[in-house]
């Protein structure tokens, strides 16, 4: 399809609010909002020297589609300027404007990807440094115009850094462990058909290619950094070829994983040494064909000698010799080597008190600066261990003087709720990005270090992984959208406030309300705080279950085993001791005078505490409070916040279209209950191992709960659940048929909310109902696994655990409450226990 008609089928589909276009919706602008101001609007779009296919041509029908869909004008595009006396917007690149004008307006300042706009005038002028800056000065215009914004401008803005990627971990093959999107919550493959294949219907890549444009995203690699060799099949190649041409009208070049090992499992040589003269033919001869086929191809992406992937050092070659290797079959061609820093050993010795996996980055590529080829840049995680609630950043970005660096942020909420969990995360990204490395005892910002200001490397900048997938809302949340969004924003401008990103987005995702607005700011900038509460703090990290899902709460899968995401809990004391003096000397790796902050207790902040420093559950934090008693309040805290967001949401019912209403409503509202799961789970836990009770009398105290096992029980039978904690009294009930709990309530008269907390497993959607006296109350479905993007369970967990709620139940004392289940598959209807709670009562 040609580029204007991806535009209008993207558009066409976004009318019915199914979140496909996200924040380009160009919705309607009503009169109070345009206040007079098309009076005088332009009548034209002129392209000046626009080819077919090419990011200005683009630009110009982009701005035509647009300004139809927030105006309702009708503009003509044209290649030049007939008519000086009429209005027109006018779009070029600096070159083909000055050739046409003979000069450039005074203000225009431009370097790579930049561009400057001025609606000062009889014309709006939008000029870009090249095609790619053209594109992204119609896309800044259409959101002025699509948030009601008028007023008179005219600047030049440039980008901070030059690297700006998207991180597409796409699988060719569904494994059925993870599935054809890794850690991929909004459905599947969007390149990729499953069964090795690049998809016949790639229909969804300029709809992503757009999305990426609008927010100045440059690149983006199509395959997972777990690479599979046969990507590079010939019918691969077609289908890749094909992807880079339906990217290339947005501006959007690619890049490819590549499996360090594929000379010898695909290529059918003898070895992969870097240094083997065969083997750099064997991939001279890949990278000759890809920019024969990919002119503009961006370059590689590599995972070498990390969790179980082959590497260099399997040859005893250095890391820099392998990704040298690449680098130098693609520097003729521009391209460039995005080599990852995570490197680690994921079999360490948990018991080696001084082993610690945040050194490893610093530990492999420290001894290495300097020995990288010019178009290698190192891409760094934004902390040392793996995209944790709260991490510090990194030492590795002050530590690499001679070698160019990129950050690496993750879209997709691996650890942080999967979609599920509304965690709007560039106040996290900000806190990483803020940070001053005080390299050389000099102010160095890390955003200073990967635009190149700190050490003069201008090479940087700026990946996420983002794992979009065929979900109409991309994530699988619209919500969550937010992210990718702010991502985008935060790369070409990384001083960007956190909550002005996040007003632009919901004014373009869902109108100009002002109750709209204020709403989702205030839910989405107490996310990320409520969510580091009822996880993990004191920065213990998430304290979900590393071993499987990454999802609900496990604190005690952290220790016993070699992945280095250790807390050392045990009866007496908590946390990683990362001195110099005592531990690990990761407090070491960084600058002098950042080092000597994290050494001692008395300087380092709370929110790290347990990052560096391994200290009595009694020890007494800068707040004044204890460890244990820090993590009890803070747990019941986040849940409380998280408690809210479903009514806050419910005040814009009729303000957002019924659809995404009701989507984010489902979420909003499992959230609030899965919140009360890990509350419960890990203050449990802790409660356990250190035998300190809680001062307040909340853990293990809850007197409207009603336990399933202690209920009365026909066709269910009690069963453990592991890990226990993820259990209220560390028990369940499951059916094989059809079973019923049933109890004799011994509470006031009164109106209350009546929740049911279960399990919701893979296998089966069993079918439940409450009812009070022989009246129903309501029914449900265990189909959780259809309508979150989760990764799903089948135990009974911490990931499958869920709550339904019945709100203003009349309750009299002596009412008979029936909850039957009836099982389907292996889903055995389980149920947990019946909160009866009174109005305004979080359990």
């Amino acid at each position: 399809m040609r580029p204007l008609l991806w535009i209008a089928s993207a558009l066409a589909v976004a009318r019915a609010e199914d979140g496909l276009d996200g924040w380009l919706r160009y919705a309607r602008l009503r009169d109070c909002h345009t206040g007079g101001q098309l009076d005088d609007f332009a009548t034209s779009i002129v392209a000046l020297n626009a080819t077919e296919g090419a990011p200005l041509h683009t630009a110009a029908h982009e701005l035509q589609v647009g300004i139809q869909g927030i105006l309702g004008l009708e503009l003509d595009v044209s290649d030049s300027v007939t008519d000086k006396d009429t209005s027109s917007i006018i779009v070029a690149t600096a070159q083909a404007y000055e050739d046409e004008f003979g000069s450039l307006p005074e203000a225009v300042d431009l370097i790579e990807d930049g561009f400057y706009l001025s609606n000062k005038g009889d014309d709006t002028v939008i000029i870009g440094s090249n095609e790619r800056g053209a594109l992204y000065g119609a896309f800044e215009y259409l959101s002025m115009l699509a948030q009601g914004n008028f007023d008179e401008v005219a600047y030049s803005t440039n980008p901070d850094a030059p690297i700006r990627w998207a991180n597409q971990w796409d699988n060719l093959w569904d494994n059925g462990t993870h599935g054809p999107v890794e850690r991929g919550y909004g459905g599947v493959s969007i390149f990729y058909d499953g069964v090795g294949h690049v998809r016949e219907d790639l229909s969804r890549v300029p709809m992503l290619g757009r999305l990426l444009a609008s927010i100045r995203v440059n690149g983006i690699v199509i395959n997972n950094v777990n690479a599979d060799p046969t990507i590079l099949s010939e019918r691969n190649w077609d289908g890749v070829e094909e992807i880079a041409n339906l990217f290339r009208p947005w501006g959007v070049r690619i890049g490819m994983s590549l499996n360090f090992a594929s000379p010898q499992t695909f290529g059918g040589l003898d070895s992969f040494d870097p240094l083997d003269d065969q083997v750099i033919d064997w991939w001279q001869g890949i990278s000759d064909e890809m920019y024969e086929r990919v002119p503009d191809f961006a370059g590689y992406l590599v995972k070498a000698n990390s969790e179980g992937q082959p590497g260099p050092l399997t040859y005893n070659r250095t890391l820099a010799d392998g990704a040298n290797m690449f680098a130098k079959t693609i520097a003729p061609h521009g391209g460039i080597v995005m080599f990852r820093a995570f490197v680690y050993n994921h079999l360490a010795d948990w018991t080696d008190w001084h082993a610690d996996r945040a050194n490893a980055a610093v530990e492999f590529f420290a001894e290495l600066d300097g020995q990288f080829d010019d178009n290698v840049v190192v891409q760094i995680k934004y902390g040392p261990i793996d995209f944790q609630v709260r991490e510090p950043v990194s030492p590795l970005f002050s530590t690499l003087r001679e070698t160019a660096m990129a950050i690496e942020l993750q879209v997709t909420q691996e650890y942080l709720g999967q979609q599920c969990h509304l965690v709007y995360l560039p106040p996290l990204w900000q806190t990483i990005l803020d940070f001053d490395l005080r390299v050389d005892g000099q102010e160095s910002r890390t955003r200073d270090v990967l635009n190149g200001n700190v050490f003069g490397k201008k090479l940087g900048g700026y990946t996420a992984v983002t794992n979009v997938g065929m979900d109409p809302t991309w994530l699988g949340s619209h919500l969550s959208m937010s992210n990718l969004y702010a991502f985008g924003r935060l790369a070409w401008d990384p001083t960007l406030d956190s909550g002005a990103i996040l007003d632009d987005w919901t004014r373009l995702t869902f109108g100009l309300g002002r109750s709209v607005r204020e709403t989702i700011r205030a839910m989405s900038l107490e996310s990320w705080p409520a969510y580091e509460n009822y996880t993990g703090n004191l920065g213990i990290q998430t304290l979900t279950d590393i071993l499987y899902t990454h999802y609900g709460p496990n604190p005690a899968s952290q220790d016993n085993n070699g992945w280095g995401q250790w807390t050392r809990a045990d009866g007496d004391s908590i946390g990683m001791d990362r001195t110099v003096r005592n531990g690990t000397g990761n407090a070491g790796q960084y600058q002098p005078e950042v080092a000597a902050r994290y050494e001692e207790t008395e300087t380092t902040p709370d929110d790290l505490m347990l990052w560096f420093h391994h200290v009595p559950y009694t020890f007494e934090l800068h707040s004044g409070k204890t460890v244990i008693q820090h993590f009890y309040d803070a747990h019941y805290a986040g849940a409380e916040t998280a408690a809210t967001f479903p009514k806050r949401w419910e005040t814009l019912r009729g303000r957002v279209d019924d659809e995404r209403f009701e989507h984010e409503l489902y979420r909003l509202t499992y959230q609030a209950g899965h919140s009360l799961v890990w509350r419960d789970a890990i203050n449990e836990f802790y409660r356990n191992l250190s035998g300190i009770p809680d001062v307040h009398d909340r853990v293990r105290h809850h007197p409207w709960r009603i336990e399933a096992e202690d209920m009365t029980l026909d066709g269910y039978v009690p069963v453990d659940v592991e890990p226990a904690e993820t259990a209220s009294q560390y028990r369940a009930v499951v059916t094989n048929g059809t079973g019923t709990a049933a109890t004799t309530l011994d509470f006031p008269d009164g109106t209350y909310n009546l929740a049911v907390n279960y399990y919701d497993v893979v296998g089966g959607n069993a079918t439940y109902s409450v009812a009070l006296d022989g009246k129903t109350v309501g029914t449900w479905q265990g189909d959780a696994e259809f309508r979150l993007g989760k990764f799903p369970s089948e135990f009974l967990d911490g990931h499958s655990a869920i709550r339904v709620t019945f709100e203003g139940v009349p309750i009299r004392r002596g009412d008979e409450l029936v909850v039957t289940g009836v099982a389907d598959g292996s889903e055995q209807a389980p149920l947990d226990y019946v909160s009866v709670l009174p109005l305004g009562v979080v359990d």
